[in-house]
């Protein structure tokens, strides 16, 4: 059933054609629009609060304010038409939100009526009532006899019988010459895919810190060959389920525990595998000490380059520096940070936070855990209301961040201008700044902030879109709960439903 047309003000607005009209002026607005208008309609001459609109016109899909600042703007915009000095159609109320200011008048939908339709019953009725008059203006003379033409009547039989006849036998041929149709799971590899898996086990004793390194050289190994290379990889460090893949190559990493010189040893396996031919591409194993994960992580990183006959450009060589701090133990306390901030959770991000304080003292010349630190922080701020004061000092931080030698170059100072833009409601601002770091780096968090500011702008189609390529880029509860709750929570029934039922068929 179709809504009923109403005129709000000087405008006809049809909501079943998302419309509305004046003076010969058509406009054609987004569904959203017209369902805020139709609302504000139905409630003339009352101040709606933000939280009513949500609830009655967005049905809590998204729990922010921001999208109806966003929305009301957009649609006074629509209203006014280019007509600066055109009436407010829908006025703010300080602290209580907004109301509808012009007269609302509801109607019928107007358009040509329908031409009537005489059915065959009635004509023949009709025929039979104009039978009698016919039959009375034939004179009596008049013969009424005509002549059956037999001869014809059997050629269009014969000619029936013919056609029905071949059509039978084509269809019987069809139906025994065709085989019945195989259903069959077959992936066709990709050789320029790779997958990244870590073999879960306990076999050595600080298992805890090396499956947080092990984690974060996968990270390093996806961001880094998504980015600077044609292959494209998938970090499934985070992700056990046992299914088919279509990816030509796995490389997998291991910690096993082994005797050394009379003596057990954990050593950490890395294995590439050609899933062609399963054939061995490349065989590491590393004796892990303390003071030795810097070399191990730029010698793995060489020897991938070798294997996969991938040349590390300039910039890349220039991005893993980056990742060296002077001192080893840094980088094992950053990784497990990292491996915090993937957590998502808000207690993970708190230690997160105290963990790269740590790292920064130990290490002062490690300046990517500074921008580390301050995306942590952001995002914990982005949970919480912060006064004036406090965005202030946040927004000076991110500033004096950026001043940093080499800090805009990397797309993480990119992440942490997208998530406090987005929490000061600046849309437009955070799509750019996003945009920005995805042409700076490919990575699964790049895709789920995307995926935010789609929302934001009510483009639920591109979020879901964003959110399927980060969980393809890195699958798994980690990125699952970031697409759920960073920044703002998502309803993934509503906005992509598509994963969250090939998540339930696990």
């Amino acid at each position: 059933m179709q809504q009923p047309v109403v005129r709000v003000g000087e405008w006809l607005v049809t909501p079943s054609d998302n419309q509305i009209s004046r003076k010969g002026r058509q406009l054609t607005l987004e569904p959203r629009l017209i369902d805020l208008l139709v609302f504000f309609a139905r409630h003339p001459d009352e101040v709606l609060s933000r939280d009513e609109l949500i609830d009655n016109v967005w049905t809590r899909n998204v729990v922010t304010s921001h999208v109806v600042t966003q929305s009301i703007s957009e649609l006074r915009k629509s209203l006014k038409d280019g007509d600066d000095c055109s009436l407010e159609y829908i006025a703010t109320v300080p602290k209580r939100g907004y109301k509808l200011t012009v007269p609302v008048v509801w109607c019928t939908e107007e358009g040509e009526v329908p031409a009537p339709v005489i059915t065959q019953v009635a004509s023949v009725a009709l025929a039979d009532e104009a039978a009698p008059a016919s039959a009375a203006q034939m004179s009596p003379d008049t013969p009424t006899s005509v002549k059956p033409k037999h001869t014809a009547t059997f050629w269009v039989w014969l000619m029936f019988l013919l056609a029905l006849g071949t059509c039978v036998a084509l269809v019987a041929a069809s139906t025994i010459n065709s085989p019945p149709p195989r259903n069959r799971a077959r992936l066709l590899l990709n050789p320029r895919d790779i997958d990244i898996h870590l073999v879960k086990g306990n076999s050595c004793t600080n298992w805890a810190s090396q499956d947080a390194w092990a984690v974060g050289l996968g990270s390093l190994m996806t961001t880094s060959l998504n980015t600077f290379s044609t292959f494209m990889v998938h970090d499934k460090t985070n992700y056990n389920t046992n299914e088919p893949s279509s990816s030509g190559k796995a490389l997998t990493i291991e910690f096993v525990n082994q005797r050394h010189y009379r003596a057990q040893q954990c050593f950490m396996s890395v294995q590439l595998v050609d899933n062609a031919d399963g054939s061995t591409m490349m065989d590491k194993r590393y004796f892990i000490t303390s003071d030795n994960q810097l070399s191990i992580q730029s010698d793995l990183m060489t020897s991938l380059s070798e294997a996969l006959k991938q040349p590390w450009p300039e910039q890349m060589q220039a991005m893993l520096k980056l990742y060296q701090p002077s001192r080893s133990s840094a980088l094992t306390q950053f990784y497990q940070a990292h491996q915090l901030l993937m957590n998502g959770d808000v207690d993970s991000l708190y230690k997160a936070s105290q963990m790269l304080d740590d790292v920064i003292k130990d290490a002062p010349d490690f300046s990517y855990a500074f921008v580390e630190k301050m995306l942590v922080d952001v995002l914990r701020h982005s949970q919480q209301t912060l006064d004036k004061e406090q965005l202030s000092t946040l927004r000076s931080e991110i500033n004096q961040l950026g001043e940093m030698p080499g800090i805009k170059d990397l797309a993480v100072y990119y992440q942490i201008k997208t998530v406090y833009l987005l929490g000061q409601g600046k849309v437009d601002e955070a799509y750019n700044a996003i945009n920005t770091s995805i042409e700076k780096e490919m990575s699964w968090m790049n895709y789920v902030l995307l995926g935010k500011v789609y929302e934001m702008k009510g483009q639920n189609r591109e979020a879901a879109d964003a959110y399927l390529t980060a969980f393809n880029l890195r699958p798994g509860d980690n990125t699952f709960y970031w697409i759920q709750n960073a920044v703002f929570q998502t309803s993934v029934t509503n906005v992509v439903p598509y994963l969250d039922n090939f998540l339930a068929s696990e």
